[in-house]
């Protein structure tokens, strides 16, 4: 590192030039839309919103404080720490295994002091770092197939570690991020045309791995009148919520699905239905706009980086972000199966925002630091 001189980058106009002052206010905005959203999606609970959006607040503005401090180091130091970050994130899930707290069928929650938090999240972005650096060390024979093989086990232990908790959905985005990452460092197609047969042909093995009640999210998926009660009640209510929303919505507050209660989990993964009834097809265009800048401003920083390890970083996040975004709003719409994931900036859960805002933090390290200015 070439040092850090706080003062200088303060002062230097070159950084304010290159800091990404688009991506950043477009998180702004999509959090506050979030906190508009949580509000109405809360406001029928008997303890009301203001429990909801105190922690999602705290959460934001630690995540504000957090890209403060990560725009002012050079990322590098990260790569230097791969593999303490990488300990300490497998560490962090295998505890959960151990001491963890059960909720929807899934042990994927830590209790420190009352303060319940999903060790997940935070892994994701520290396996994106150590992968990424790992990737850049092994650039040059990431084809050959021992060199592939280490780099597999190096990514496949957090993933397994998330499969046992069960949390399936969370060990998804995981192995969406890291075969995009892979791809991007140059991995031939080869390989990854032969994983996805793999994962076909493998497929009846993985059902019979399946809990009962991911088998019937799956069945569900395929038709939710089977069970309209039980299993297919989220989608239906959720499609319901949607649909009657039309164009410009039933209004802000006014959603008879959301507050009257027949919309489920409606403050986390179905947040979306909320936007959907209440603000209709426009709020819903709107939130994807503001995706499609979000997913833009990555894209760009990624293939501006000075460097495969910067690239990789911010091409993981941009896989991990983009699957949220698709996975959450196909769920909502019955277009794909129902996985507890939520959606980025939107909905509720202080360790899902706090763990995106520092993803955002590095991307945004990662554009700053451009040929000509050193930290």
């Amino acid at each position: 590192m070439k040092g850090l001189d706080i003062n200088m980058v303060r002062i230097d106009s070159k950084f304010w030039k290159r800091f990404d002052f688009i991506l950043f206010f477009c998180v702004i905005i999509l959090t506050l839309y979030g906190f508009i959203m949580i509000r109405s999606a809360t406001m029928s609970f008997s303890y009301g919103s203001m429990p909801f959006l105190k922690k999602q607040i705290i959460a934001f503005v630690l995540g504000l404080i957090a890209i403060v401090f990560l725009v002012l180091i050079d990322y590098e130091i990260y790569g230097n720490l791969y593999i303490p970050i990488y300990a300490l994130c497998n560490l962090l899930l295998l505890a959960v295994l151990i001491f963890g707290v059960t909720k929807n069928n899934a042990k994927s929650w830590l209790s420190i002091n009352g303060q319940v938090f999903q060790p997940a999240e935070l892994a994701k972005f520290g396996i994106i770092i150590s992968l990424a650096k790992y990737i850049d060390i092994n650039k040059d024979s990431i084809n050959e197939p021992f060199t592939l093989l280490k780099i597999l086990m190096f990514a496949g232990l957090p993933v397994a570690l998330i499969l046992k908790q069960p949390d399936f959905g969370t060990a998804v985005v995981f192995v969406f991020f890291i075969f995009v990452m892979l791809f991007i460092a140059g991995l031939n197609l080869k390989y990854i045309f032969g994983a996805i047969g793999l994962g076909i042909l493998s497929t009846p093995i993985l059902l019979t791995k399946f809990k009962d009640f991911q088998i019937d999210r799956i069945l569900v998926f395929l038709n939710p009148e089977i069970d309209p009660t039980g299993s297919g009640y989220q989608v239906i209510q959720s499609k319901t919520a949607i649909g009657s929303g039309m164009v410009f919505g039933r209004g802000l507050f006014e959603g008879v699905q959301n507050q009257y209660g027949f919309l489920p989990e409606k403050q986390t993964d179905f947040i979306f239905a909320v936007i959907g009834e209440e603000l209709g097809l426009i709020g819903g265009i709107f939130l994807i706009l503001l995706y499609a800048i979000l997913m833009y401003r990555l894209i760009r920083i990624s293939k501006n980086s000075v460097d495969l390890f910067g690239s990789l970083i911010v091409t993981g996040i941009t896989a991990m972000m983009f699957f949220h975004i698709f996975e959450n709003i196909g769920m909502t719409l019955g277009l794909t199966p129902v996985t507890g994931i939520p959606l980025p900036f939107i909905s509720y859960g202080g360790t899902f925002q706090l763990a995106n805002m520092v993803s955002i933090g590095l991307a945004l390290s990662v554009g700053i630091k451009k040929e000509g200015l050193e930290f």
